[in-house]
């Protein structure tokens, strides 16, 4: 080998060595691993969960609310929304909440700064009246729906293209209702819900039924079970029965409620597979959970 040939060897095995070393120190930097998840799921928000961070009272985001006046609201009774203070992730996935028969928004206040600290905009609504039926009901949290997306002071914050709907009693009987109204909804999730109707195998958003087996006012065998079983077999669905509840437990604090609402919120509204692993394997029977039936894998 000539002095000139070993001067280019050298110099090349130099460049090639400098390529690794910078390559080495991309895969290490901070934030290269999120940047690759965030790449192939450009909706995923906040760190890594764990069983922890879902049954905590408050996830990771502050959170702040606005109120919208009934004299603002067309086609429901108003409401109040909570959502992120952050604008480092871009817009989020939103969720309208309805109460149920003779209840108003208060009665399901304590889902709205829960949700939306997991990083969500949340829209907890009242009603026209508080004898509205369900048919009614869904149509108002579409309403609220596109009042959040078009009109309010948030809609910047929010992916118009990832919503779902939530509701107690005949508010859970709404959630179906839009949801059958409205196949682009990501998440449905009904809470010891009541409806007349008992079949919905029109629905083809991903739903989550909450029922509750002291229920004596929506019982779970002629509606929260019914309503489950008539979804279609190929739709993502699940049932989750309270144990040792009412069908006033959604009315409260419930961290059973809340870690499997954010969990589904989550995997649907965000295509988040991260929380899969709290829905599947299905999870067993315990001092909360009566019962839980559902199809898994998910997304399939």
């Amino acid at each position: 080998m000539t002095r000139e040939d070993g001067f280019v060897v050298r110099r090349h095995l130099s460049l090639a060595a400098a390529a690794a070393s910078a390559c080495f120190a991309l895969l290490l930097a901070p934030g290269a691993q999120a940047a690759g998840t965030a790449a192939e799921n450009p909706y995923e928000r906040g760190p890594a969960p764990t069983q922890s961070s879902i049954e905590a009272l408050r996830g990771p985001y502050a959170v702040a609310q606005t109120g919208v006046s009934s004299l603002a609201a067309t086609g429901f009774g108003g409401g109040t929304i909570y959502y992120p203070t952050s604008t480092a992730d871009g817009t989020f996935g939103a969720v309208v909440i309805s109460p149920g028969f003779t209840a108003y928004e208060s009665s399901i206040a304590w889902l709205g700064p829960r949700l939306a600290s997991q990083g969500f905009v949340v829209f907890t609504i009242d009603t026209l009246t508080t004898l509205d039926q369900p048919d009614s009901r869904g149509r108002q949290l579409l309403a609220a729906l596109d009042h959040l997306t078009q009109r309010s002071s948030v809609r910047g914050r929010i992916d118009a293209s990832r919503l779902g709907v939530m509701g107690h009693s005949m508010g859970g009987g709404g959630t179906l209702e839009a949801a059958k109204s409205r196949p682009s909804l990501k998440a449905a999730i009904p809470l010891t819900g009541w409806n007349t109707d008992k079949t919905w195998p029109e629905i083809a958003t991903p739903t989550l039924v909450i029922g509750a087996d002291g229920d004596t006012v929506a019982p779970v065998a002629t509606h929260s079970e019914p309503f489950y079983e008539s979804l279609p077999d190929s739709l993502d669905k699940a049932y989750l029965e309270l144990n040792g509840a009412t069908h006033f437990t959604p009315n409260t604090s419930d961290t059973t409620i809340a870690k499997y609402s954010v969990s589904w919120l989550k995997r649907f509204l965000d295509d988040d597979v991260r929380y899969e692993q709290f829905l599947c394997p299905l999870p067993r029977p315990s001092l909360t959970i009566e019962e839980y039936r559902g199809s898994c894998p998910l997304g399939s």
